[in-house]
């Protein structure tokens, strides 16, 4: 399902409130009730959301942490594992950076790289990466997501089309046993799959927790992937997956 940006926002209204009401979504943004309904139905069918009277709350489960409290969890094991990534990427190269705390902790690390091009849809790495003189930072255009200061939307998407970089390095809200990269919002997926299309050397960066969480949406398999960057071991199966892959696991420590 392709959410459009009003989708995207009662979406981000919820999971930031808990709850949404028809009437007040309708007046917020000048449409219909029925609009509004058919949009809560798209997004319970989706299974971002349950209908409830009058409205709908997020799904159980399926909602991502608050930004502010991401951005404060497990900051040291986050920047060992941007030094371990930043440690792979050269001067004079091009990258993409997509949305998440651990790859805004890799741009700090970043800092100091020579005759680098960032290419970005996240406007909190663009803000770190100004006090880099060497570096020319390219932000994507699209639907601003007030929460965490990211891009997404059709135009990200085709924005990133547009470029041919030597590493992309992305995050991601969680990681299952088969592999399998997930993520919550179905428009922020589609501009990570972008990312790695266009991309020589694809790096995921996370921190073991994402192990233990769940998300409904998929980006992409570790068999896709160049290199894992994370703070401790995966599970056994899993590494033995990612050496019939010939994806790397980086432990940093």
């Amino acid at each position: 399902m392709a959410l459009t940006i009003r989708q995207t926002e009662i979406l981000e209204i919820a999971r930031a409130e808990g709850r949404v009401l028809v009437e007040e979504l309708a007046q917020r943004f000048d449409v219909t009730l029925q609009t509004i309904r058919r949009d809560l139905g798209d997004l319970a069918d989706a299974g971002f959301l349950d209908r409830v009277h009058g409205g709908a709350v997020a799904r159980t489960g399926v909602v991502n942490i608050g930004y502010e409290r991401r951005r404060v969890m497990n900051e040291e094991a986050k920047a060992a594992i941007a030094r371990a990534c930043a440690a792979e990427i050269p001067d004079n190269c091009s990258l993409i950076l997509n949305l998440g705390t651990t790859t805004e902790a890799v741009a700090r690390e970043l800092v100091n790289h020579r005759n680098i091009t960032v290419v970005t849809n996240n406007m909190n790495v663009a803000n770190i990466l100004v006090a880099n003189p060497g570096c020319e930072i390219m932000v994507a255009g699209g639907a601003l997501r007030r929460s965490d200061g990211g891009l997404v939307g059709d135009l990200t998407t085709q924005f990133f089309g547009q470029f041919k970089v030597d590493f992309a390095v992305i995050g991601v809200s969680a990681l299952d046993m088969d592999g399998d990269l997930l993520d919550f919002d179905l428009a922020e997926v589609r501009v990570s799959r972008a990312i790695l299309a266009q991309a020589r050397s694809a790096f995921l960066v996370m921190d073991a927790s994402k192990l233990g969480r769940s998300a409904p949406a998929r980006i992409a398999s570790l068999s896709e992937l160049d290199a894992v960057f994370t703070d401790e071991p995966l599970p056994p199966p899993l590494c033995e997956a990612c050496e019939g892959w010939g994806t790397r696991v980086v432990v940093a420590g």
